[in-house]
């Protein structure tokens, strides 16, 4: 039995435990960033999904709403208040609804299998989440850009990397270096030719100094590769670090437009509902036409698909922003 201990080792070591720490590091963030991707994904199915639901809502409510106005039209027609072509018009209408919804129910059925397949179970109905709510963000861009300086997770992996390979420098001179072990060993011993047993236990310990003298170049080509290596790894951060502030003000401008979207639609959809309103009223007293409630109702709808649209263009905008910061977790949305 036999025993070697490294007494000293030249720095070989050390350099050897700091690059694969590096190498373990650099992995882990990159682990966290496929994490992040697939988080991105769920968002993305969330936001899709719950605007399929609500157009399939509002082509239904469309539907009854349109089905009312026809059975009045038909009813003022036979008052003579109407004529078929306002009963056409609004059976043209009812039917380009109809059209919408199956389009919708479509798509919302694609999305539920989209969902199942990253989720892994139905989703069942949604719900929007209120207008100013949601994960905290950064409030300004200088913020944003901070937090990605910081955390994002591969610029983090990117100069971890570059750690490692600082490390693997250090490894490579180290080779050139002395090294001193301790060596022993304990057992019995054996003659040639002796079948009596042999010798009786014996133990040895000492101590092995290497010295390299001459490598052929070996130590210096080591050292250069590394050396190489690591201006590459450092050319590659500044390159993340780039990549890393793009991203995050390409996520900041999206945020920022799909907020104003949502700002913007649900003013819309209020002035929406307000004129529909005042065009039904003024259709009762014969101020208006079966064209202009047509026109009311159309852009009604419109508006409220727009703030469908902009309240899942936020949550995506969202989760993009967080995932360029590094902070995109299940932690966040709670």
């Amino acid at each position: 039995m036999a025993a070697k201990l490294p007494i000293w080792t030249g720095g070989r070591v050390p350099s050897a435990v700091r690059a694969a720490s590096g190498d373990v590091a650099a992995g882990r963030e990159r682990l966290r960033d496929t994490e992040q991707a697939v988080l991105e994904q769920v968002v993305e199915v969330y936001a899709a999904l719950l605007f399929n639901q609500q157009s399939v809502q509002v082509a239904r409510v469309g539907i009854e709403r349109l089905d009312q106005q026809v059975e009045e039209a038909r009813a003022r027609f036979g008052l003579g208040q109407s004529t078929l072509t306002d009963v056409a018009q609004l059976e043209a209408q009812r039917a380009s609804v109809a059209a919408n919804l199956a389009d919708a129910e479509g798509a919302l059925a694609t999305t539920q299998a989209g969902y199942r397949a990253i989720v892994g179970r139905a989703a069942g109905t949604l719900t929007a989440p209120a207008d100013g709510t949601g994960p905290d963000l950064p409030r300004t861009l200088s913020d944003a850009r901070g937090a990605a300086a910081e955390n994002n997770p591969l610029l983090l992996a990117q100069r971890r990397t570059l750690g490692a390979s600082a490390a693997r420098i250090d490894a490579a001179r180290a080779e050139g270096a002395p090294a001193l072990d301790a060596s022993g060993g304990y057992g019995r011993g054996t003659r040639i030719g002796d079948t009596r047993g042999g010798f009786p236990l014996a133990g040895n310990a000492g101590l092995t100094l290497r010295i390299p003298l001459l490598t052929g170049g070996f130590v210096g080509s080591r050292v250069r590769e590394a050396r190489a290596n690591w201006r590459a790894d450092r050319f590659a951060v500044d390159a993340a670090t780039r990549e890393a502030e793009r991203g995050t003000d390409a996520a900041w401008a999206a945020l920022i437009a799909a907020r104003t979207r949502l700002d913007a639609g649900v003013a819309g959809l209020k002035a929406a509902d307000l004129a529909l309103r005042g065009v039904r009223a003024e259709y009762g007293f014969g101020l208006r036409s079966t064209v202009d409630i047509l026109i009311a109702d159309q852009s009604y709808r419109g508006a409220q698909l727009d703030v469908a649209r902009a309240r899942a263009d936020v949550l995506v905008a969202q989760a993009g922003m967080l995932r360029a910061i590094g902070g995109l977790t299940l932690a966040a949305y709670r």
